[in-house]
């Protein structure tokens, strides 16, 4: 330092200055940025220990959605984010949502028009809601779409050549080849096409009124009307023993019910029909969809609902370009999880403390606030922090955010995701958006030179089960960071003394010095549709 800048630094006003303030005085004098190194020294095993021992305590009872234990958990991050120096959005440090409680309703009718005769069935007996039903009724023609995949990484769309526009589709549970190794999908595990909830929303994507989902009867001798076993069909059941649901998507739903032998005798002539329907589809990789011709649906399933609220916890730091500030970079872990084990024995652990699920993600995500906070040289591009709620329950939080966002989704850049990040080998990190995400994983492999951890490119089955999901539906680039599943995953043995803070911190600093540079450079990055 210059001898006259010493002797200034030395005087008795700027002493009493803070230290931030007196650092960005200098900055001001000497021209010069701090180095990188300064904000990654504020990222700490040590704080991330505290807020891991905090999130995953047994005071906080599994931090369900919702729950007043959730709610206390949000406050904590909420708390850190403001003593860090992040922002409020909006004037709040909570980003509120309503959830649903589902219950069954009175008025569920399934009937087949055929040549102008119509075949009621029967509830519960020949067919069976699903927990993803929407409270509607609708009647229109009938379309078989297969398995109801849109998988372009495959070359593979059921809905390829047909229009479901306004009409109710049939479709096959599970995915082509499901108990082939070399299935092109993801071998004899189901991917994440082959789940419903998947299938349902690109049959809404298509524009369809309705679904009917059948087992597929190449692989399952049972073709019985699969559905939600709702507490008013089955009374021994607890009667609290229903869905829980985002509400804002209640409106987006159709109705969906699963069907049985009678019904699949009646559309396909036979369940062999349908048999042999699917080996083709499976011999040779090509849809077989078509219109069921000459044949109308009527389908009506009601919903009660009981709405409670729940909350995100976001905080944003504003960049320092004029241009630039108004694009944001998106920082996300989920920090609930499964709550507690109920009717647990005297003296059992009942607790899913979810230490790894995700105290260890929401912790990482409150060190790159505390780093990004404190560091006096702000970004270019502003960074949005968002610790999502309701993950476990269907991506609610992260849900709710795109749906409803803060800033525009058109200026949202790029989202980095943390979920799981506290296990396994203590230098490797799994990274997802290999399939999607080119440009940001090419700036994770620079800058992880400067980490030195072992990379994995093995999350892409599990694109759809965590909360960038949500932002590469609406064509925004993501990172996915974790350490990988273990045998204390949803069980009550996921404990904070498990998790090593050290591993968090080195992946912080990777994070870091990615969204550092995703936040500086003026470069927009690629999201690809099929690779």
């Amino acid at each position: 330092m210059m001898p006259w800048l010493k002797s200034f630094f030395r005087t008795r006003w700027i002493a009493s200055v803070p230290p931030v303030i007196a650092a960005i005085f200098f900055l001001a004098f000497s021209g010069k940025l701090p180095p990188l190194r300064d904000a990654l020294n504020l990222i700490e095993a040590a704080d991330i220990r505290q807020h891991l021992d905090f999130l995953a305590s047994d005071a906080l009872m599994g931090r369900d959605t919702p729950s007043p234990h959730l709610k206390k958990a949000a406050r904590y991050i909420a708390d850190r984010f403001q003593e860090y120096g992040l922002a409020p959005v909006q004037g709040s440090y909570f980003q509120k949502f309503r959830v649903s409680r589902v219950r069954l309703g009175k008025e569920n009718h399934l009937t087949v028009i055929r040549k102008g005769e119509e075949t009621p069935y029967r509830l519960k007996k020949d067919f069976m809601p699903l927990d993803l039903t929407g409270s509607k009724a609708v009647e229109g023609e009938l379309v078989f779409v297969g398995y109801g995949i849109t998988a372009p990484e495959y070359q593979y769309d059921d809905y390829a050549g047909v229009d479901v526009s306004g009409k109710i589709v049939v479709i096959l549970r599970h995915e082509p080849r499901e108990k082939d190794p070399e299935s092109p999908f993801a071998g004899r595990r189901l991917s994440p096409y082959g789940q419903i909830k998947t299938k349902i929303q690109n049959a809404i994507d298509h524009g369809a009124i309705g679904a009917l989902i059948v087992s597929d009867p190449l692989n399952h001798r049972s073709i019985r009307p699969r559905g939600f076993p709702w507490p008013s069909l089955y009374p021994n059941l607890p009667n609290d023993a229903i869905p829980l649901t985002l509400a804002l998507t209640e409106k987006n739903k159709i109705p969906v019910v699963g069907i049985g032998k009678k019904v699949v005798r009646q559309l396909f002539g036979s369940v062999d029909s349908l048999r042999q329907w699917q080996k083709r589809i499976d011999a040779t990789m090509n849809p077989l969809s078509r219109p069921l011709a000459g044949i109308r649906v009527r389908l009506q399933t009601q919903t009660d609902r009981q709405d409670e609220e729940t909350q995100n916890v976001v905080g944003w730091i504003e960049g320092r370009d004029r241009r630039l500030k108004q694009e944001i970079l998106v920082l996300g872990a989920h920090y609930d999880h499964v709550g507690v084990l109920k009717n647990a024995a005297a003296g059992m652990d009942s607790i899913y403390n979810g230490a790894d699920d995700n105290a260890s993600g929401t912790s990482l995500l409150l060190s790159l606030a505390s780093a990004y906070g404190r560091f006096p040289t702000k970004p270019r591009r502003s960074v949005l922090f968002i610790a999502f709620a309701g993950e476990e329950k269907g991506l609610f939080g992260s849900r709710a955010y795109v749906e409803q966002p803060l800033f525009p989704l058109e200026q949202t850049v790029a989202m980095l995701n943390f979920d799981m990040v506290g296990r396994n080998a203590p230098d490797t990190v799994l990274v997802g958006g290999v399939t999607h995400s080119p440009d940001l994983i090419r700036i994770n492999e620079r800058e992880n030179r400067f980490v030195g951890l072992e990379l994995e490119y093995s999350l892409e089955p599990y694109y759809t089960r965590s909360d960038q999901y949500n932002f590469g539906r609406h064509r925004i680039p993501y990172l996915f960071y974790s350490g990988g599943l273990h045998e204390d995953y949803h069980q009550v043995t996921d404990h904070a003394y498990k998790i090593n803070e050290y591993k968090i911190a080195m992946i912080a600093r990777l994070a870091f010095r990615v969204s550092w540079t995703i936040a500086n450079t003026e470069e927009r990055f690629r999201f690809v549709e099929n690779r």
